[in-house]
C-alpha cells in the first residue's frame, strides 16, 4: 500500500496571556481511506459544530469518525483525493452503497438504474470544491463540467458525482 500524501495544517489559538499562538501544526492527523472505493481518501482539516463557530482552544474537532456532512449549523473543510475514472468506473452498485455507508450517510447515494455515475449523491449542504491538482468531471443530472486545477465549484445541495 502506498503512503498517503500529507497536508500541513496550521491552526491558531490564544495562549494564557491572550496572545495569538499556534495550537496545532503538522499533517492532518485524521485521514480516512475508503475501503469501498480504492484510492479515495478524505483528509479532515477542521470543522465546527455551531454558527457562529466557537473560537476557543478546545480539542481538535476532527478527532472523530468520518461524516460526509457537517452537523446542523456547522461547517467542515477537508481535502478529498479522488481516483481516476479508471478506478471509479470499476465500482459496483454495492460498493457505491458501501462507500456512502462508510462515510456516515447511506441515504446520500442517488444512483439508480442507468445512473450517470455510480457515485451520484445528494446532501442538503453548501459545499465548495477546489481542484488543487489534476482534473475532474463534475457530473450533474443533465450535464457535465470539465474542471482543471484552480477551478472552484459552489455545490448547492444538488445531485452530483
Amino acid at each position: 500500500m502506498q503512503s498517503l500524501p500529507s497536508f500541513k495544517r496550521v491552526v491558531t489559538g490564544h495562549d494564557d496571556q491572550g496572545q495569538a499562538c499556534v495550537a496545532f501544526c503538522g499533517p492532518t492527523p485524521n485521514n480516512f481511506p475508503l475501503k469501498a472505493v480504492p484510492d479515495t481518501v478524505f483528509y479532515e482539516v477542521w470543522n465546527s459544530i455551531a454558527s457562529p463557530a466557537l473560537l476557543d482552544n478546545a480539542d481538535d474537532p476532527t478527532d472523530k469518525s468520518l461524516q460526509l456532512s457537517p452537523s446542523d449549523n456547522g461547517s467542515l473543510i477537508r481535502v478529498v483525493d479522488i481516483p481516476p475514472d479508471s478506478v471509479q468506473n470499476q465500482v459496483s452498485a454495492e460498493d457505491a452503497a458501501a462507500a456512502f455507508a462508510e462515510i456516515g450517510e447511506a441515504h446520500a447515494g442517488t444512483a439508480r438504474a442507468n445512473p450517470r455515475h455510480k457515485l451520484m449523491h445528494r446532501t442538503e449542504t453548501l459545499d465548495y470544491g477546489i481542484v488543487t491538482e489534476g482534473e475532474v468531471w463534475l457530473v450533474l443530472d443533465q450535464e457535465e463540467v470539465h474542471l482543471k486545477r484552480g477551478d472552484v465549484v459552489v455545490q448547492r445541495g444538488t445531485n452530483h458525482a
